[in-house]
């Protein structure tokens, strides 16, 4: 089964809906998914060297008490899948064009959820600037890839164009909210939503 997931890399729901997918699967061993990740950008418009992500939220959620409870509620969502988010951690807010030209080459080299993850763990568990082509190599050298290959891909900013198109696709075709998962391109699932409603999505698709 293919498992199409439109998802952007800073998006948190995004990583909580990752880790509730990987669960779902687990519920389903007989299930031989491939997931194949689309990109998305929350904000396309943010400068390549990223922003500072305490103003930039601040400027985005004007009630800093409605930040606290999403933050909350993440935190807490989050303890259930093996998630540590730190928020606290976190001083930039990237561009995640390159992040996403990363992903699409770990696709080739077999290496997407790997990626992925990486991605996931090092912006909300550690704070890494993942907009940073050295912070971007450390990731695809440790998931197997050539350093050197992706820093130069980067630097001529291979696939830049690619990625922004698919982005304006997706908008296009009606995705406003991500993580959006496709399952065998029959059954939609919106949102991080529970490890069992995606276990149902799974047995629809394959019913269908």
């Amino acid at each position: 089964m293919t498992i199409d997931v439109v998802a952007d890399v800073v998006c948190p729901w995004c990583y909580l809906g990752w880790r509730r997918l990987k669960s779902a699967l687990a519920l389903r061993p007989t299930v031989q998914a491939q997931l194949i990740w689309r990109p998305y950008q929350l904000d396309p418009t943010l400068p390549e060297e990223g922003v500072d992500r305490k103003a930039y939220m601040a400027n985005k959620f004007k009630d800093p008490d409605k930040l606290k409870a999403v933050h909350a509620a993440l935190v807490e969502g989050g303890a259930e899948e093996g998630i540590a988010f730190d928020f606290e951690a976190i001083e930039i807010a990237p561009n995640t064009n390159a992040a996403h030209r990363l992903i699409r080459w770990a696709l080739t080299a077999g290496a997407q959820d790997q990626v992925v993850e990486a991605l996931f763990k090092g912006y909300f568990e550690q704070g890494l600037d993942i907009g940073d082509p050295m912070v971007l190599a450390d990731i695809a050298e440790a998931a197997g890839m050539e350093r050197l290959v992706v820093l130069q891909l980067l630097s001529e900013g291979a696939d830049k164009e690619a990625v922004a198109r698919e982005h304006g696709m997706a908008v296009q075709g009606g995705i406003t909210g991500v993580p959006f998962a496709i399952f065998a391109g029959k059954v939609a699932v919106v949102g991080a939503e529970t490890p069992e409603r995606i276990v149902e999505a799974i047995d629809q698709a394959l019913e269908a």
